[in-house]
Order: C-alpha cells, then sequence, then structure tokens
C-alpha cells in the first residue's frame, strides 16, 4: 500500500484512506474478489485530483536532527 500512495502523490494524485463502510459485512462482501470466496478487503483507497495547496512548511533538519562525529 505504501507504494501504491507513493505512487500516486508522484502522478499528482490526492489520495484517501477508508476503513470504516467495511465494518459492515454486506460492504465487505460487495468488494470481495469475485474470483475468491477467501479473505476481504481492509482498506478502500479513494483517489482523484485535488485543487493545488501550498506545501506544509517543515522546520530546517539541523532543528530536528543532532549528528555527533565520530572521533
Amino acid at each position: 500500500m505504501e507504494r501504491v500512495l507513493l505512487q500516486a502523490t508522484l502522478d499528482g494524485l490526492a489520495t484517501s484512506l477508508n476503513s470504516h463502510a467495511l465494518e459492515w459485512p454486506e460492504l465487505r462482501w460487495a468488494v470481495r474478489d469475485p474470483r475468491s470466496a477467501m479473505g476481504h478487503a481492509q482498506m478502500l483507497i479513494r483517489f482523484g485530483y485535488g485543487p493545488q495547496v501550498p506545501a506544509t512548511p517543515r522546520r530546517p533538519v539541523e532543528e530536528v536532527l543532532r549528528v555527533d562525529e565520530a572521533d
């Protein structure tokens, strides 16, 4: 799933995750693999294009990471 989400980001897609709907047995049955009666979906992923927004500000690396030089 990590690779799918990262690739979607690289392709300019927005994603959202939803597992709440799968708590209903009727919906779990509807989204299962029709070729297999085993298992059930764990997560729904919604893909789409959203409005462009500014990037989230980040703190400088020096504020959050300290590297000690080896003697």
